[in-house]
């Protein structure tokens, strides 16, 4: 079992908390699905606006501009024609989603690789509460500064215990974003620098992961 010193607010030792190597060790950052979790997440976020006129759509009246035989001329049918200047463009871009589906198990596996990675790296930090007694960002910056946070971080919490003081504490801290437990995507843990979870956040976190973990081991000796 891998363990991880849990700190509080002041950057004081408080506890340890264990976990599982299926989950945390080495061998379990696989970047190759990394790479896939993050690209199709960056895929979702594109708009997908843009677009170009085509022969229909592009300004232009539809008359013949001579006729068809006996002036030597090319035949031409109408000055929106896409071998014209100002004519209409051929296969441009049109309007799209560049979503696609990705399957559930690639993505909580994806999400146990960045957990893992961050804690290899010396990134992961896990913090008995986060609450604070006023909801003042400076509070929360004094706090973070304590952590080691230097840059950029992710904070997340535990759905059932996201106070007030929390969420109004830490809206406006620069390079730092709040998330719930339940949401946390790989993309967000790669981004950040450090990743302050609340004890109660990585623990249930941690938790879906393994009960995911041991329906596929199940299913894979069920096969064998």
């Amino acid at each position: 079992m891998a363990n991880v010193d849990v700190v509080n607010l002041s950057g004081e030792k408080v506890g340890t908390l264990e976990l599982d190597d299926a989950l945390f060790g080495p061998e379990a950052v696989n970047e190759a699905l990394l790479w896939e979790a993050v690209k199709h997440y960056r895929a979702s976020l594109r708009q997908g606006t843009a677009a170009t006129k085509n022969r229909k759509l592009v300004a232009g009246s539809g008359k013949k501009l001579w006729k068809q035989k006996g002036t030597g001329r090319a035949r031409i049918g109408s000055v929106r024609s896409p071998l014209w200047r100002h004519g209409g463009t051929v296969h441009g871009p049109q309007p799209r989603s560049y979503e696609y589906p990705f399957p559930r198990k690639k993505l909580l596996g994806a999400l146990r690789s960045a957990l893992a990675s961050k804690l290899a790296d010396g990134k992961l930090v896990v913090v008995d509460s986060l609450e604070l007694k006023e909801p003042k960002t400076k509070a929360y910056r004094a706090a973070l500064d304590k952590l080691g946070v230097t840059r950029t971080a992710l904070v997340v919490e535990n759905s059932k215990t996201l106070s007030r003081n929390l969420l109004l504490g830490a809206r406006n801290l620069e390079g730092v974003e709040l998330v719930l437990n339940n949401e946390v995507h790989p993309y967000d843990l790669l981004r950040y620098e450090r990743a302050i979870f609340s004890a109660g956040a990585i623990e249930q976190l941690t938790g879906m992961l393994e009960k995911n973990t041991s329906k596929k081991r199940l299913a894979a000796t069920e096969a064998a």
